[in-house]
């Protein structure tokens, strides 16, 4: 199931494992892998039922090089979100809001990015929430079980 996201996603990637309902992926970068490589840990979204959403929606915590070395979040929502609809964040108890597209989600600043994983390495599950073009919800919920080791894992992959 994630594997399959994983391999359906373009490039060379590795896998460094999977916990629970999150994998931790390396991805070569650049043409023929000549670029830095790129890590991040990702999941679906699940059902009401607990299946996995199968509209490529997703969840990634990608790892950050450098100085700061600071992860960031990064979101495809699982349906078009609507003009100027707000995204909310909930992890926990705790409510973040995003800034993105239509079809996708992330944290506005480093700051947040820090918050936001923060939150994830104490709760159970997280949800996305906002509305699409007919005012609808959309709210995508990942449990969060391995969430923070395969943060931790992509964040090692590309040392």
């Amino acid at each position: 199931m994630i594997w399959a996201l994983a391999l359906a996603l373009a490039g060379e990637r590795v896998a460094l494992g999977v916990w629970h309902r999150w994998a931790a992926i390396r991805e070569a970068g650049g043409v023929g892998g000549a670029g830095p490589r790129r890590c991040f840990a990702i999941a679906r979204p699940v059902l009401p039922g607990g299946d996995s959403d199968r509209r490529g929606a997703f969840g990634s915590v990608a790892a950050r090089q450098g100085a700061a070395r600071a992860p960031a979040v990064f979101f495809r929502l699982s349906y078009a979100r609507g003009a100027g609809a707000a995204i909310t964040l909930v992890v926990g108890e705790r409510r973040f809001a995003l800034v993105g597209d239509q079809a996708t989600a992330r944290a506005p600043d480093a700051a947040t990015d820090r918050a936001i994983l923060n939150a994830m390495r104490s709760a159970r599950a997280m949800t996305l929430v906002t509305l699409d073009a007919a005012g609808r919800t959309i709210a995508d919920t990942y449990p969060l079980a391995g969430a923070a080791t395969a943060i931790d894992a992509a964040q090692l992959g590309c040392r």
